[in-house]
């Protein structure tokens, strides 16, 4: 059985990306169709839809009762985003951050995982939990259009291009509608059988559901980013590089981790606390101190220590794997 859980969870991957794109262009082309100003559109609909597969999985797993999944999903795609999609990217070409990056995203990335620490701190997810920081996405999608509104030429631009850039033109009213309804339905099917193979391998390993969120389901809705930032990178774009992964980064936290506190209330795993958000801080931090140097003229992310950020992913993908009891690997 084994195999059939592997080949499910590689085919809900592909078809959860392809879902994604598809719905992502229907739902933008709608939009545009009906007068929403490409900038509106851009910054909410085609900003979140790196994160549209996160999401989706994040929802049908607390759905399906199992919650553990998609909060290690969150977790585990913000360490993966970090330490592995930035590691790896900085390693192939050095990342050169902007100051309005370290001025404005930065803190309010910080912000944003203090706030979700204090919720889950007491080790329950509630409805009250969830609620907020779904609430949360909501003010930072309000915020990022008012940014988009009001901050032209002062670092926005790059990423704001590249989001307007992916909103298709021309696209018939029909053709749009058709692209988001076969969108809609593939990714609601692809997330189904992408979390009956990630339960299947877990109760095989005997692992928890946390534990295959934090490691297989995070590390293949992350992929798409890391393709996404290495092209930046080579193409010389990498305020986009670096402001995809913040972004998305800051939407797992609020949306990914908000929705199974509101579908399915359950209880915090000590382990994320003590173990995974201090490792997806830690890399945070990290990432600060080698983009904010005061010893350089141009503010960047070197090879150097894109390898230690990869070093850090690596080391704490071995500390999962030694945290189980044998009997479980």
């Amino acid at each position: 059985m084994m195999w059939q859980f592997l080949l499910a969870v590689i085919g809900g991957f592909a078809l959860l990306v392809w879902g994604a794109d598809r719905f992502v262009v229907g739902a933008a082309a709608t939009a545009r169709n009906l007068g929403v100003a490409p900038l509106i559109i851009g910054l909410t609909i085609v900003g979140m839809g790196t994160s549209a597969p996160e999401m989706l999985v994040s929802a049908m797993a607390a759905w399906d009762g199992n919650p553990g999944l998609g909060m290690g999903n969150a977790i585990g795609s913000n360490i993966a985003n970090v330490g592995l999609i930035l590691g790896l990217t900085a390693l192939i070409v050095p990342l050169q951050v902007s100051s309005i990056t370290l001025r404005r995203e930065f803190p309010v990335l910080l912000g944003i995982m203090l706030v979700a620490f204090i919720l889950v701190a007491d080790g329950d997810l509630n409805r009250l939990d969830g609620g907020l920081l779904l609430l949360g996405m909501g003010l930072m999608l309000v915020w990022l259009v008012w940014l988009g509104l009001n901050s032209r030429g002062d670092g926005v631009d790059p990423l704001l291009a590249e989001y307007t850039e992916e909103i298709p033109v021309g696209m018939a009213m029909p053709a749009a509608l058709g692209w988001l309804a076969l969108g809609l339905v593939v990714l609601l099917v692809s997330s189904r059988v992408l979390i009956w193979g990630a339960v299947g391998i877990a109760e095989a390993m005997g692992v928890s559901d946390l534990i295959i969120g934090l490691t297989l389901v995070a590390l293949g809705t992350s992929l798409p980013e890391l393709a996404a930032s290495i092209m930046s990178a080579l193409k010389g774009e990498h305020d986009i590089a670096l402001g995809n992964v913040i972004g998305s980064n800051m939407f797992n936290l609020l949306g990914v981790l908000g929705l199974p506190g509101l579908i399915h209330p359950s209880a915090v795993e000590p382990e994320m606390l003590s173990r995974d958000f201090s490792v997806m801080a830690g890399l945070t931090v990290l990432l600060l101190f080698f983009a904010y140097s005061y010893r350089r003229r141009a503010r960047h992310v070197n090879r150097i220590e894109g390898g230690v950020l990869l070093l850090v992913y690596l080391g704490y993908i071995g500390l999962l794997y030694w945290s189980l009891a044998p009997q479980q690997i």
